[in-house]
């Protein structure tokens, strides 16, 4: 019986082929079961396989004369995706050849590409981006929608919660995840029509394998107390983009004040190993590896300034979802829920196609 393999666009993100076959080949010493196919540019590749003889082994190169740019928009992307690195990881999952794709290419194209090339699942208007963010707690939390939707209505809302849900059941090993509605407050009051319609629907649903309780602010996100934040594309990628720099800024700041005064510089050898636990902790290459969730396979986006570490870290995060079937989980949650959703709900979202918001999540 032939491995299961991921395809990776070996050509994306900022430094290339050198961090995406390194991150490959991190993933692969835990990930034995794994193997690989390398898109892109086969000479570079190659030099780049000589570094990595395990991985080596288990990839197969197949060359792409083609990139998608980080400036080209998501339609020019689209047209133009056959032959290119990232076109061809995606279309390697579509025929069944590769289980999952990972890239750290333009976020938008990857998601014009793979929405057409893939298609959604049944009961599922469109894909959201999903990520794991730090808390305070030893699990990550998961959020969604980072930028894919601008514009979500009620039911949108509410297949985010199944779809993070069922991400967050492999990830957390919570059978009953903790979601919550992202708000300008937790009163029942509060929000938008659809969100208050959101809230209504998973309120009302008893068949699903979570646990609404309600709305959570944006300063609540990383506290540890929810598992699944749900949001539209819009408003999760500002909260998204904030929580990114807030930790930057923490990390820039410490940095400056130990560096202020010899004593400072004493004071930093001292408490060394907290602000390692903490750099470790805020480090995005630690929790790398966005998920377009919906579709009718696995794509990994990896952040386009990842280092090896951080790619290896969206490989395994490809390859566990793989491990886990994540895409039947949601269709049996999909299942459960049953027709009062549809029924009920407000159409499709206003928002079509990708959103103009071409994130950076990681």
């Amino acid at each position: 019986m032939s491995l299961p393999r991921i395809a990776v666009d070996a050509m994306g993100g900022d430094e290339g082929v050198r961090v995406m076959v390194e991150g490959a080949a991190l993933a692969r010493r835990r990930h034995e079961n794994f193997s690989f196919l390398l898109m892109g540019d086969s000479a570079r590749i190659e030099r780049a396989l000589e570094n990595h003889p395990g991985l080596a082994g288990a990839a197969e190169i197949r060359h792409c004369e083609d990139v998608i740019a980080g400036e080209d928009k998501p339609s020019q992307a689209l047209r133009r995706s056959k032959g290119t690195s990232m076109g061809e990881a995606v279309a390697a999952v579509k025929r069944g050849e590769a289980g999952a794709a990972v890239s750290a290419g333009n976020t938008g194209a990857l998601m014009a590409i793979s929405k057409v090339a893939l298609r959604t699942l049944p009961g599922i208007d469109r894909p959201a981006l999903a990520a794991l963010l730090p808390t305070l707690e030893e699990q990550d939390v998961i959020m969604l929608d980072l930028g894919a939707n601008t514009e979500c209505d009620a039911r949108n809302l509410v297949q985010f919660a199944i779809m993070g849900a069922a991400y967050s059941r492999i990830v957390t090993g919570r059978p009953r995840p903790r979601v919550r509605l992202l708000n300008i407050g937790t009163e029942d009051i509060k929000g938008t029509d659809e969100v208050q319609e959101a809230a209504q629907h998973l309120r009302a649903t008893k068949t699903l394998e979570l646990d609404f309780d309600g709305f959570v602010e944006a300063d609540k996100i990383n506290r540890g107390d929810v598992d699944v934040v749900v949001t539209d594309g819009f408003s999760g990628n500002i909260a998204l983009k904030a929580i990114e720099g807030s930790a930057r800024f923490v990390t820039d700041l410490l940095r400056s004040a130990f560096a202020s005064s010899f004593r400072s510089k004493v004071g930093f050898l001292v408490s060394r190993p907290a602000t390692e636990l903490l750099r470790h902790h805020l480090d995005p290459n630690n929790h790398n590896g966005a998920v377009f969730l919906g579709l009718n396979g696995v794509v990994v986006k990896s952040h386009g300034s990842a280092n090896a570490k951080g790619v290896a870290h969206a490989v395994a995060v490809a390859a566990r979802l793989l491990e886990e079937d994540l895409t039947a989980r949601i269709g049996e949650d999909l299942g459960a829920l049953g027709d009062s959703l549809l029924a009920h709900g407000n159409g499709a979202a206003r928002s079509s196609g990708p959103s103009k918001i071409e994130s950076d999540a990681k």
